[in-house]
């Protein structure tokens, strides 16, 4: 019965994630082609699909369940992702929130998004604002497939275009709202497994202090933004000052903004 294995599956995940139940449920629902809710409501006292093992295998192996299941929730979007992308973290919702606290009743029309992934934090603000059109860039061809199938899902297509680059090398404004989240993780400092031997290193390190890809894109942003508007970066919660420090020296006001936990997570910048 699945109600008894999603409660063995917790057990035997407590020691690879913080999350047992979750990702149990998770797999599970994967494994029966329904939604997390619908298992809960509906399918605890059927059987446990043969599918579900192998499934739980592969995350007892510290494979992310979200290239498990090949989809992650963010913000009020559902985005596909797969190996060679990054993971959207709930997190990286801080950037969002911080947009809509500067522009409140007020709607980027252009919207640029540097290091875009699967199209997580453009995609994001595209359904939060429907008036607005954007531009996702990333070095990655396959983040970039990713970000046009997503945007073809939701329903984008038409006001969102993706482009090969090197953040904004090349790029001509103005934007009313960039938004980015470069790797920012110090070459040698610790992760977890499911993230170091999993997820694109070139997401993840920006050289000996993380700081690398801030040095590149910071002075680019005076010329790119459009009058009032802002650009949001996520950074390592130890960054803030750091990350201000950059943009203060290229003419730029910063703000720093917490994430759910408490930590600095976003500098916006105006």
């Amino acid at each position: 019965m699945i109600r008894s294995a999603l409660a063995e599956a917790t057990q035997r995940l407590a020691p690879v994630t913080d999350t047992p139940r979750l990702d149990a449920e998770l797999l599970m629902a994967h494994a029966l082609g329904v939604s997390r809710q619908d298992l809960l409501l509906r399918h605890l006292d059927e059987a446990v699909p043969d599918a579900f093992e192998p499934l739980l295998q592969r995350r007892l192996a510290h494979e992310p369940v979200a290239y498990i299941t090949g989809s992650r929730a963010f913000w009020t979007i559902e985005l596909a992702v797969g190996p060679g992308v990054l993971i959207p973290r709930p997190d990286s919702e801080t950037l969002i929130e911080a947009a809509i606290e500067h522009f409140d009743e007020r709607v980027p029309a252009r919207i640029l998004d540097l290091g875009t992934g699967p199209g997580t934090l453009l995609l994001a603000a595209l359904d939060q604002w429907p008036e607005a059109s954007g531009l996702g860039v990333d070095v990655s061809e396959r983040a970039l497939a990713y970000a046009r199938t997503n945007a073809e899902r939701l329903g984008m297509a038409h006001r969102v275009e993706f482009r090969t680059g090197n953040w904004a090398e090349g790029l001509e404004g103005p934007f009313d709202l960039i938004l980015a989240n470069p790797p920012y993780i110090g070459t040698h400092e610790p992760l977890p497994a499911e993230v170091r031997e999993h997820e694109p290193a070139s997401a993840l390190f920006a050289g000996i202090d993380g700081l690398d890809d801030y040095r590149r894109i910071v002075p680019d942003l005076p010329r790119l933004l459009a009058p009032g508007g802002a650009a949001v970066l996520e950074i390592g919660w130890t960054q803030a000052r750091a990350v201000s420090a950059l943009a203060l020296q290229q003419g730029l006001l910063p703000a720093v903004h917490s994430d759910l936990g408490g930590r600095p997570r976003v500098v916006l910048l105006t």
